[in-house]
């Protein structure tokens, strides 16, 4: 989409609206890891304000905002944040935390006011590479539409809307079938239908007789309700092997969180991260998260997993597992976590399994998204699916959304008679 270029305002840029700034700055916003050093990711970093400060300047740059001569002064500034070009930056970064899409932690207490940075913003003589910031709950929501934008508008979707199924049952969400009326149904009539088949019979007397079996009524499609879970690897390889296929899973992850939240409000979503180890990750915390550790424990992101789904009273409960590599990393009783990166462990597949078939037994289906053809990794897949009937998709960092949106509406309503 091209720029639009604001050059009546191009020295303050007062007219530019905070959520085109947000949408030129969203990917370096959820950037994993891979533009610093894919190979010694950092789990545990957190951006700072001088990267949004770099990542607002490139933004403002790339889409012809400032003028040749204010680029040229900054680059000729023994530090460019102290140029036009540095003072424009630092007030659109205000403005983003004015309009609620980011708040500055400069790491004091954030219950102490009088520690300065607690009252909003930071101190003018902290270091913008020291005071880190978090995308509010607003940024959140941001990012998730536009995500979920982008994959059905690249899906030819025109529109963000409820789906069909190819079950039916009656109810108050009336379609064009109709059926018999059978003992249960909810007497939502088709007056048209009855009134035909009664028809059919003939009129005595200038009567229409109505009879038990004349009566239709109309078909609505059944909505089911939904608990899931997605479990992102985010171990090393996600960004190893000369691309970033972290942050698509996050933006995918997103998505469905805001599809979810505005379509079927009445289901849940949890995020679960596994790599050595495994967590549950808040949405808010989403969007930055980092690659690292190095490992893939699969069998204890399942786990947690069934536990977070145990919590939940809903029709339907799934996992949505993203992936590309094989399980190989369990944690043994004592609490230490056993490795082997070095083809499909048995003591590691055994116990990954064994998870999965727990899953079963408790009803949650796995659906699998695959982001490398590693043979070993389909072949692990394929047994997942098989296990608990779900399915298994090849898919790659830029078609990922795609699949997983798709599939998830095609699962979320069921059709019944």
């Amino acid at each position: 989409m091209p720029a639009t270029r604001y050059s009546k305002y191009e020295q303050t840029l007062d007219d530019l609206d905070m959520s085109e700034l947000m949408k030129m700055i969203q990917d370096r916003l959820m950037e994993s890891g891979f533009q610093r050093n894919p190979w010694d990711p950092d789990p545990n970093y957190q951006q700072t304000m001088q990267d949004l400060y770099d990542a607002i300047a490139e933004a403002l740059i790339n889409n012809q905002l400032v003028n040749d001569q204010t680029i040229d002064e900054a680059m000729n500034s023994e530090d460019w944040m102290d140029s036009k070009l540095g003072e424009m930056v630092k007030e659109l970064a205000q403005r983003l935390e004015r309009e609620g899409y980011l708040r500055p932690q400069d790491g004091n207490d954030p219950n102490d006011p009088n520690q300065p940075g607690n009252q909003g913003g930071f101190g003018p003589d902290q270091d913008p590479g020291q005071v880190k910031f978090e995308l509010t709950n607003k940024a959140i929501d941001f990012l998730g539409y536009r995500t979920l934008r982008d994959v059905l508008g690249a899906a030819g979707k025109s529109s963000i809307g409820a789906h069909d199924t190819k079950h039916m049952t009656t109810g108050v969400e009336a379609i064009s079938e109709s059926k018999p009326y059978e003992f249960g149904d909810t007497m939502n009539l088709d007056m048209g239908e009855t009134f035909k088949n009664a028809a059919k019979r003939g009129i005595e007397g200038g009567k229409l007789n109505l009879e038990y079996g004349d009566l239709n009524v109309m078909q609505s499609e059944y909505f089911s309700s939904a608990a899931t879970v997605v479990m992102l690897d985010c171990s090393h390889s996600m960004i190893l092997y000369g691309e970033d296929r972290f942050t698509p899973a996050k933006q995918v992850a997103l998505a469905l969180a805001h599809m979810i939240r505005t379509q079927f409000r009445g289901d849940v979503i949890k995020f679960v991260l596994f790599h050595n180890d495994a967590e549950e990750i808040p949405l808010n915390k989403l969007a930055t998260a980092q690659v690292g550790p190095y490992h893939t424990n699969t069998a204890e992101g399942l786990r947690l997993s069934q536990k977070i789904l145990k919590r939940q009273n809903k029709d339907m409960k799934q996992i949505v597992m993203i992936t590309d590599g094989k399980p190989s990393a369990i944690t043994l009783e004592n609490g230490r976590v056993y490795k082997n990166a070095y083809g499909l462990d048995p003591m590691v597949l055994g116990e990954t399994l064994r998870e999965v078939g727990n899953c079963r037994r408790q009803g949650i289906q796995i659906n699998t998204f695959m982001l490398a053809r590693d043979p070993e990794l389909i072949s692990f897949v394929q047994r997942v699916s098989h296990m608990t009937k779900g399915k298994a998709y090849f898919t790659t960092p830029h078609t990922i959304g795609q699949y997983v949106l798709q599939d998830f509406q095609s699962r979320r309503t069921k059709m019944v008679n």
